[in-house]
């Protein structure tokens, strides 16, 4: 009999994660030890989405797979983040796992940082969404009858409205010229409510809505890697952001 090869998933909540989770789950090619997840320590929220965790319970609760989270310091320095996240994947590394998977679908350089890293823990990526025309997956994704909400989006590109908006052909239709179509650059962030793949859909209401500004002489944030999004010299990090808080009910 053959084994499936043993990886970790990388989980946000958000739609890419999602949307790459039922195309492995659909290959079945792969034994998932379980979702790994940041979460931001002092808030306990998932990193850059702001996810209640007890959401993040929830929908892990819904796909039937173990959760595991990491805890991060807020603005950790790119040392700090790097130093917990090896001794992670170590550790899963000793217990067979062999690759760690991604939703990232067109951003080189952090594809390119994502297998450096895993590299030096023996271990590879896989991207399953590599390079998919972003309006076909979230065309598809759509389709699919998967739901998600956003939760965070950045006031370098779209304003307050869109903020706790649920994702369906209004929202893409509404989307300002330039703005990716999955939010791939960090234009927005989401939340998964409910997917093929769930037991049952997620039950919450929305709470209030905040603005958050940060600064480009803050420490490098690294929850951004985790979310998908960089942050270097091209793409300036002094701006703010939208969130729309989520409670579980």
């Amino acid at each position: 009999m053959n084994l499936k090869e043993k990886v970790i998933f990388n989980w946000s909540g958000g739609k890419d994660s999602a949307f790459c989770l039922r195309k492995i789950l659909q290959e079945q090619q792969y034994e998932i030890i379980c979702l790994l997840t940041t979460i931001s320590q002092p808030y306990q929220r998932i990193s850059m989405h702001g996810v209640r965790i007890e959401l993040l319970d929830i929908q892990a609760e819904r796909t039937g797979l173990p959760l595991w989270k990491i805890q991060i310091p807020e603005m950790p320095t790119m040392e700090v983040y790097d130093n917990t996240m090896a001794a992670v994947l170590t550790d899963f590394k000793n217990k067979g796992v062999t690759a760690s998977i991604f939703g990232d679908i067109f951003l080189e350089d952090l594809r390119k940082y994502r297998e450096e890293k895993l590299a030096e823990v023996n271990l590879r990526g896989i991207f399953p969404l590599w390079n998919i025309p972003t309006r076909q997956l979230i065309r598809e994704f759509i389709d699919s009858g998967f739901k998600a909400i956003t939760t965070c989006v950045n006031d370098k590109y779209l304003d307050k409205s869109f903020v706790g908006r649920i994702i369906d052909d209004d929202f893409l239709n509404d989307l300002p010229d330039g703005v990716d179509a999955c939010g791939e650059n960090g234009e927005y962030h989401s939340f998964v409510f409910d997917a093929p793949f769930f037991s049952k859909p997620i039950q919450f209401e929305k709470g209030e809505i905040v603005y958050r500004k940060y600064s480009a002489s803050e420490p490098v944030d690294q929850s951004t890697v985790d979310s998908g999004t960089t942050r270097n010299a091209d793409s300036p990090f002094d701006n703010g952001f939208w969130y729309c808080d989520l409670l579980p009910r």
